[in-house]
């Protein structure tokens, strides 16, 4: 082999290995930032280990919303209608935010079972739901009764 061969040669196994590096910087970034959804009933199931970060979404169960009188902090259950999960929220919830609505929570649950949100999305109209919401609902028959677009199916009374 030429010295110039050779030169080439070393310069493609660098250029490989820096590409080899970056790809694996950028999947070990990625994988630490991912935050995936789950139902109640997948966190119910402990499909999720306590402490790692992921989102929930179902519906905020009827009479369940308890608001501390000394702070920001909000408990509620939110259900599938399958299972239900406790969560508790320190901070200021979305104007939509009530009993009976669909709601998408961050954060992550503790060694008790209750899962501690970091923030809380509330839907922005009637008419709207979040697809991992609307799946979640659907597995469990429990859609409600609204006419409301969920991706490609249109749910009506």
């Amino acid at each position: 082999m030429t010295p110039k061969r050779k030169q080439r040669l070393m310069m493609v196994c660098l250029m490989l290995c820096g590409v080899g590096v970056a790809v694996a910087f950028g999947v070990n970034a990625f994988k630490q930032n991912i935050m995936l959804f789950h139902s109640p009933s997948d966190v119910a199931a402990g499909a999720v280990k306590p402490g790692q970060p992921f989102r929930v979404g179902g519906m905020v169960i009827d009479g369940s919303v308890k608001r501390s009188s000394e702070d920001l902090a909000v408990t509620f259950e939110l259900t599938d209608h399958a299972k239900n999960i406790p969560v508790s929220f320190t901070g200021i919830l979305p104007d939509l935010f009530r009993e009976g609505q669909g709601i998408v929570a961050m954060g992550a649950i503790d060694e008790e079972g209750t899962f501690i949100a970091s923030e809380v999305l509330a839907k922005h109209d009637e008419n709207y739901m979040p697809p991992e919401v609307a799946e979640a609902l659907e597995k469990a028959g429990k859609m409600p009764g609204t006419r409301a677009n969920f991706d490609s199916k249109t749910v009506q009374p």
